[in-house]
């Protein structure tokens, strides 16, 4: 990693307060990478492999670690932007490198110590490991799969849900933890029953989405329903309906439903069922506030 760090043909993707500088924060965007400085010596640095082509330049992702409250430096033309906020508009690589640093920052930032003595670890394996201080055990990233899932029922209604904490307005498809012992079919059949009291079958797989907060990786379903009584649960879910598509692009157009990110598989699990993208349906540019769910 040293030596790495003394290249100058290295690019490092920065990562500071769950942001990174972006070249544009609409359509295009890029992320700034940068050459290495003396004090990524001493900061968490991850590598993430080697470009293609006769340099073979390494690539980096380094955390900057700083107080909460000092906003990100900032130059002409760069905007420091969540992944949240840019992630739709990035390319592949980009967005891949922003999700993998960020997903390996989160682990490293919870697990400073040791699961089996308590005892301080460390980054090791060019931060793909935590190697303990004291027994030498070595833990490695963790990825915690959720299903998330497109229910509709005879009339092609799809069920949608929101959660006990989100703002008025704000729905999205169904969605929870893979539990031990699961398949992801069995965990899209108990989530969607605990969350909405609807039985569902014909599970079928549809597309999956590393979403790195804190690390997980979401697996996108469809699934058809065999009830359509609805019993919330009052404990996760605020409230769980149905609606029709021409339901939702009403809901749409009056700006009563605020729709899941465009970075999101949420949204894409939406739009798969609508035919079409949301801007589409509405007439205008929809607000992108939110994220995976």
């Amino acid at each position: 990693m040293p030596r790495l760090i003394a290249d100058p043909a290295t690019r490092v993707a920065a990562l500071r307060q769950e942001r990174m500088p972006i070249t544009d924060a609409t359509s295009g965007s890029r992320l700034r990478l940068r050459a290495p400085e003396p004090a990524d010596l001493t900061r968490l640095a991850v590598y993430l492999g080697r470009a293609p082509g006769p340099e073979r330049a390494g690539y980096l992702g380094i955390v900057e670690e700083h107080e909460p409250s000092e906003p990100p430096a900032t130059e002409p033309g760069v905007d420091w932007r969540t992944l949240r906020g840019c992630g739709a508009h990035l390319s592949d690589r980009d967005a891949g490198i922003f999700t993998t640093v960020q997903a390996l920052a989160n682990w490293h930032a919870t697990h400073r110590f040791c699961p089996r003595c308590g005892s301080p670890t460390e980054s090791a394996a060019s931060g793909w490991v935590r190697r303990c201080t004291a027994d030498g055990s070595e833990h490695f990233p963790r990825t915690d799969p959720s299903v998330i899932v497109s229910v509709t029922d005879a009339d092609e209604r799809l069920l949608l849900g929101r959660g006990l904490r989100w703002p008025a307005g704000h729905y999205s498809v169904l969605a929870g933890f893979v539990e031990p012992g699961e398949s992801f079919e069995a965990a899209v059949v108990r989530e969607v029953f605990e969350e909405s009291g609807v039985r569902v079958t014909d599970v079928r797989y549809l597309a999956d989405q590393p979403w790195p907060f804190p690390w997980s990786l979401m697996v996108g379903c469809t699934a058809r329903a065999t009830t359509t009584r609805l019993r919330p649960d009052p404990d996760e879910m605020a409230e769980v309906r149905w609606v029709s598509r021409d339901e939702y692009a009403e809901l749409l157009r009056d700006g009563s439903i605020r729709v899941p990110g465009g970075i999101s598989i949420a949204r894409r699990l939406i739009e798969r069922w609508l035919g079409q993208p949301v801007e589409v349906v509405a007439g205008r540019r929809v607000a992108d506030r939110w994220g995976a769910r």
